[in-house]
């Protein structure tokens, strides 16, 4: 690019007018053009070692031509690092890939970047006499990836030149991308463009990429490639003049390496692509003077430029009187008095760019190694010594780069320290910009943003939003922040990602969250904490209830209402039993054992009210066992009665020996026995695994059930057990005696309560086990309540019946009759 050239100029200009850096000395270059071609870029860096009149390679006599550095153009002039590293000539590289980079004299006049194979680099020859002027590449790719993360664009797009550079580029940035959830929606090369290649099968490549790039549903694009990378992507985006698919606006993503470029060709297509670009450039300041310096030029006050006439007619598309060029219109002809300033910035930029800014550090570079040079006591001793040597005749082997830091003084400016690490790597950051065009194709890059290498990794990226103009499509979305670059749109809260079969992983389905679990934050579901459970649309936690069976629930007053009322008809049956205690029929089967029947079950409902209300210690260790030993006392008895009216006939026949086990011994001792197992049971539960009030968490969705944790299920059921063992006993002896004599016998009554006793507890294991929450507790009361009344009911109903309806049957004359 001529402002490359016009940046070199500059900066040898102004070197040559301070009068504290190279006092006395004028800096002299020559300019090579690579014409596009690798072999015109190896005859250029030939011709550097040959006489300046004649081309004789490595053979140049002629000192006072032999060049102290060499500067190389931003992207091109990647073939001569081997050549002149053997020659020891320095080289200072304004661009990146310090691997492929090789320099010329100075800045190439030439907008094509070629394939070129990787130089070998020796540290010992090569590296010492190559210094780079700009950011290593690992932190614009870092830079790349923080801006993507941190608009959160997660799929985009991928267009490389296909050369050493960009197939590494893919290499670095792919793998790491997809660590931190990026992926591509597609990856291509730019075609290969040549003086050799076919042109039909170029247009037909690019027609290829253009179709993928509009069809793509990716907002992001990046670019990756060199200068004449902008040529190519304007001369794909053409084909949407003669497509159907039309232009569809992208963010296109671009590294320091590439820059606006045009030519006579499409110096006058539209820009209006770059709208909304965003761009990485080497930090730069504004040089003082330059515009002015740009200003001033025309081919008339520059008679010995020899590339502003070609370039005057070229930007202002008109010609010299006394050129051989045809004039299209006899007024297109070149004063010399037209102003740049008018020009639209895709023909001309006023401004100093990141690559011209690079060229001008570059050339200050080289003359503060020659001032180190000159100003070191041994250099001046030497001078001292061999009074005939020159400034100029110095070989450029004893120029030597600096290493660690560099100090340069830029006039009417502030200083500018520019760092080197002790490899020579350039140390310095990247600015963000952002493109912003206009209809009359000119364009203004704005700085949003900077990638600071010195900052700590959490502050590395700094990026101002609201500098940030996006393309127009993007802008119409105005409840956005900035444009958004998905495979598909977030999940909802309330919903979890699914991955699509052959799609990559930026891409999945949305589907419902299980149950349980909610996504909150758009991402994969997560259960509530223990405490909290799912709302409807499954996208936030709402606290449990904290419940338990208590007095104010209908449930529990219901069944509080049922024991207290079997309770008092329990009461009341006693008091009946008492009264007449001394009738036959209450004096029947042994008096005692009814009584004792009537005491336990009058506990069995009261035990009720231990189970409801807020679990506390206390209530926890004495419901279950006390329930249970009640319960044991209970049918024990029920037992007891059976066994004794068992031996009461088999006593009456004549030789029996059963009747010295008949009496209260043999009934205390059944009763006892049964207790006391039942006991020991409870006891050995208490000691080793006592319950205690616990919380259930888990078996309701939506409540905290509080509750009596059995600490023992294994004892729990043992109690359990040894009741049905007795209810076992009990009923097959009762089944046994239900065909002796009405008059004497409550063996059927017996049979039928241990009927519903059976029945009720048999079914309560399987309900206790399928229920949850406070209706655990509910079922097992109901089964409390079901057996004590089935007893209550089926023994003592008849007889107080005929005590209280039929009191003439009440008696042993009639007792004994039947």
């Amino acid at each position: 690019s001529y402002q490359y050239i016009l940046a070199l100029v500059f900066a040898a200009k102004q070197i040559s007018e301070n009068l504290q850096l190279l006092a006395n000395v004028t800096l002299g270059f020559n300019i090579y053009n690579s014409n596009f071609s690798p072999s015109w870029t190896f005859l250029a860096s030939m011709r550097l070692l040959s006489m300046h009149s004649r081309f004789i390679p490595n053979y140049k006599c002629d000192l006072g031509n032999i060049p102290i550095a060499v500067i190389g153009g931003p992207d091109i002039c990647l073939h001569m690092l081997n050549l002149l590293s053997i020659y020891k000539i320095p080289q200072v590289f304004p661009g990146s890939h310090k691997f492929l980079s090789v320099p010329i004299i100075t800045s190439c006049n030439s907008l094509e970047a070629v394939s070129v194979f990787k130089p070998l680099m020796n540290k010992e020859t090569q590296d010492v006499f190559l210094q780079q002027m700009f950011p290593n590449e690992v932190l614009q790719h870092q830079g790349i990836l923080l801006l993507l993360l941190h608009f959160r664009w997660t799929w985009i797009g991928l267009l490389s030149v296909k050369d050493e550079a960009g197939e590494k580029f893919v290499q670095d940035v792919v793998p790491k991308f997809s660590q931190h959830g990026i992926c591509f929606n597609f990856m291509e090369w730019f075609p290969n463009v040549a003086f050799y290649s076919d042109f039909m099968d170029v247009m037909d490549k690019g027609l290829e990429i253009y179709e993928i790039l509009m069809k793509s549903t990716s907002s992001v694009i990046i670019i990756f490639g060199e200068l004449r990378t902008m040529l190519i992507l304007r001369t794909l985006l053409r084909f949407s003049e003669v497509e159907d698919l039309g232009l569809r606006e992208k963010i296109w993503v671009m590294p320091a390496q590439m820059d606006f470029t045009s030519v006579s060709l499409n110096r006058n297509w539209d820009i209006c692509f770059l709208h909304g670009a965003l761009s990485f450039s080497s930090n730069s300041k504004e040089v003082f003077g330059f515009q002015e310096f740009l200003q001033s030029r025309n081919p008339t006050t520059e008679p010995h430029d020899g590339f502003i006439r070609d370039f005057w007619e070229q930007v202002f598309e008109c010609s010299f009187p006394n050129t051989k060029k045809r004039i299209k219109r006899p007024e297109n002809i070149c004063t010399g008095e037209e102003r740049l300033q008018a020009l639209p910035a895709s023909a001309f930029e006023l401004n100093m760019s990141g690559h011209s800014y690079n060229v001008y550090n570059a050339v200050y570079a080289v003359a503060h190694a020659l001032q180190s040079m000159h100003s070191s006591k041994y250099k001046q001793r030497n001078w001292m010594n061999l009074e005939k040597q020159k400034f100029q005749d110095l070989q450029s082997w004893q120029v030597s780069l600096h290493r660690g830091g560099m100090l340069l003084v830029q006039p009417g400016s502030i200083e500018l320290v520019i760092s080197f690490d002790r490899y020579g790597e350039f140390i310095g950051g990247l600015d963000i910009i952002n493109w912003i065009t206009f209809p009359n194709r000119s364009f203004s890059k704005v700085k949003v943003g900077r990638i600071d290498h010195f900052a700590p990794l959490d502050k590395i990226f700094n990026i101002h939003l609201e500098f940030i103009t996006w393309p127009e499509t993007f802008n119409q979305v105005r409840d956005r922040a900035y444009p958004i670059s998905l495979c598909n749109d977030h999940c909802q809260r309330g919903f979890r990602k699914t991955k699509k079969e052959g799609k990559p992983f930026c891409c999945y389905d949305c589907l419902p969250c299980p149950e349980g679990k909610i996504s909150a934050e758009r991402a994969d579901c997560s259960p509530c904490p223990e405490d909290q459970y799912p709302n409807h649309n499954k996208n936030a936690c709402i606290p449990k209830v904290i419940t338990f069976l208590s007095y104010e629930d209908a449930l529990g007053i219901s069944l509080a209402i049922c024991a207290l009322s079997f309770a008092f008809i329990t009461s009341y049956v006693l008091r009946i039993f008492i009264q007449h205690r001394d009738t036959p029929i209450v004096k029947a089967n042994n008096r005692n054992l009814t009584y004792v029947i009537l005491i336990s079950l009058l506990l069995s409902f009261l035990c009720v009210l231990l189970f409801i209300g807020r679990p506390n210690k206390f209530v926890c260790l004495l419901r279950q066992p006390a329930f249970g030993i009640i319960f044991s006392v209970a049918v024990s008895c029920l037992l007891a009665k059976t066994i004794v009216v068992v031996l009461a006939f088999m006593a009456t026949k004549p030789g029996s020996k059963m009747r010295k086990w008949v009496g209260k011994k043999m009934v205390s001792s059944i009763v006892f026995s049964c207790t006391l197992v039942q006991a020991i049971i409870c006891a050995s539960w208490l000691m080793t695994f006592p319950p205690y009030p616990d919380s259930d968490k888990h078996s309701m969705s939506q409540e905290i059930v509080l509750e009596c944790n059995e600490g023992s299920v294994t004892m729990f059921y043992c109690v359990l057990g040894f009741m049905g063992f007795l209810a076992t006993v009990s009923f097959s002896a009762a089944f046994l005696a239900r065909k002796l004599p009405d008059s004497f016998n409550e063996a059927k009554f017996i049979t039928f309560s241990m009927f519903v006793f059976c029945s009720v507890w048999l079914s309560f294991v399987p309900s206790y086990l399928s229920t949850k929450g406070k209706y655990m507790v509910a079922v097992e009361i109901f089964s409390i309540l079901s057996s004590s009344a089935g007893l209550l009911g089926c023994i003592f109903a008849p007889k107080c019946f005929i005590i209280l309806f039929k009191p003439e049957q009440n008696s042993k004359h009639l007792l004994m009759k039947r």
